[in-house]
C-alpha cells in the first residue's frame, strides 16, 4: 500500500462544534503522516477513510451534593462513525463506530476547556482509529 485518501468527516453530531469536523479530520492525516510512510492523495487510493461525527456531549458524572447538587466532575464525549475501504485487500475493510472520552472539573468557563478536552478526545479516537486500520502491519 502506498496511497491514502482521507474525507472530511462532517460532523452529524446533534450538538455541533463549528471547527470539530476539519480538526478531526485533520488530526486522523497527522497520525497517518507521522506513523506511516503512505502519500495521502485524493483520488485513486489504495485506501479511503470516510465517516462522520456522530456525536458531541458533555455531561455531569459526579454530583456533589452541597444543599445544592452540581457537577463535581465532567465528561465530554466524541463518537465518530468509520468507513475503512482497503482497496487492495478487501477483507482489512471495515465499518465501525468509534467513541472516547474525558473527565474534567468545570475550571471557569467552559469555552477555555473546551479545545484542549477536544484535543485529547481526537487524538484517542485517531490512535484507534488508526490501530484498527493498520495494527496488523
Amino acid at each position: 500500500m502506498k496511497t491514502i485518501s482521507v474525507k472530511v468527516f462532517e460532523n452529524n453530531a446533534p450538538l455541533v462544534v463549528a471547527s470539530l469536523s476539519s480538526q478531526f479530520t485533520e488530526e486522523l492525516k497527522t497520525r497517518i503522516r507521522n506513523q506511516t510512510k503512505l502519500s495521502i492523495t485524493q483520488n485513486d487510493a489504495h485506501a479511503i477513510f470516510t465517516g462522520n461525527i456522530t456525536g458531541y456531549s458533555i455531561t455531569p458524572v459526579a454530583i456533589t451534593d452541597n444543599k445544592q447538587p452540581t457537577a463535581g466532575a465532567n465528561r465530554l464525549s466524541i463518537t465518530v462513525n468509520v468507513k475503512y475501504v482497503n482497496n487492495l485487500d478487501s477483507t482489512k475493510t471495515f465499518e465501525q463506530s468509534f467513541e472516547r472520552h474525558k473527565d474534567f472539573k468545570l475550571a471557569g468557563n467552559l469555552q477555555a476547556q473546551e479545545p484542549g478536552l477536544i484535543k485529547d478526545v481526537t487524538a484517542q479516537l485517531t490512535e484507534d482509529i488508526f490501530n484498527r486500520a493498520f495494527a496488523q502491519w
